[in-house]
C-alpha cells in the first residue's frame, strides 16, 4: 500500500485522493471507519499497534503517523499540522484550508481505549472529542478568523485492530 501510494506521489500523474481523503472530504463518517478498519485488519500487524513496555501511548503515536502519512495527499489544499500547541493544550492533527472560501478547518484527536476508563470505543471517541472543546484547540482557528460553528472535528478511538470514527454535529 505505501510502495503504490508513494510511487503514485512521483508518478508525474494527477493522483485521485485515496477512499479516506475523498470520505473525509464528504464528510461520510461511515467510508472514513469503512477504510481504516480494513485497512487495520488487512494490513497492520499486532505487533505495530501493541502497547509494550518502552510506551504507554505506541498504538497512539504508530495510528497518528498512519493517519498522518494519508493526509499528505492534500497538501496544495490544506496547511497540514501536527502536535501543535492551541487553546490549553496540544492537538494532534488540524487541516487548514490554504483558502478560506469553501472548504472547512479540521482537528483530529487520537485516543487509544482504555478499559479501565472506558466502556467502548463510543465512549473514547466521545472523550476525544470532549478533549478538543475542553482544551479550546479552535482557538488559533478562531484568532485566525475561521467561524467556530465552520470547524470540523474529529475523534479517532484505536482499541488494537479495531477503529471507531465519530464527529462533533454541529448545531
Amino acid at each position: 500500500m505505501f510502495r503504490s501510494m508513494i510511487q503514485g506521489w512521483f508518478s508525474g500523474e494527477d493522483v485521485p485522493y485515496n477512499n479516506f481523503i475523498k470520505a473525509l472530504l464528504q464528510h461520510n463518517v461511515e467510508a472514513m471507519n469503512e477504510f481504516m478498519n480494513e485497512i487495520a485488519l488487512t494490513t497492520f500487524s499486532s505487533f505495530d499497534i501493541a502497547t509494550g513496555t518502552a510506551k504507554s501511548d505506541a498504538p497512539e503515536r504508530f495510528y497518528h503517523g498512519f493517519v498522518l502519512g494519508l493526509m499528505v495527499e492534500l497538501a496544495g489544499r490544506y496547511e497540514i499540522t501536527s502536535n501543535r500547541e492551541s487553546g490549553f493544550g496540544r492537538y494532534d492533527i488540524l487541516l487548514v484550508p490554504q483558502q478560506q472560501e469553501g472548504l472547512e478547518p479540521i482537528m483530529i484527536e487520537f485516543k487509544v481505549r482504555k478499559p479501565l476508563k472506558e466502556a467502548s470505543l463510543e465512549e473514547t471517541v466521545a472523550s476525544a472529542l470532549r478533549q478538543i472543546q475542553d482544551k479550546n484547540y479552535d482557538a488559533m482557528l478562531v484568532a485566525r478568523g475561521f467561524e467556530k460553528n465552520r470547524i470540523r472535528h474529529y475523534g479517532f478511538a484505536f482499541e488494537g485492530k479495531r477503529v471507531l470514527i465519530g464527529e462533533e454535529k454541529k448545531i
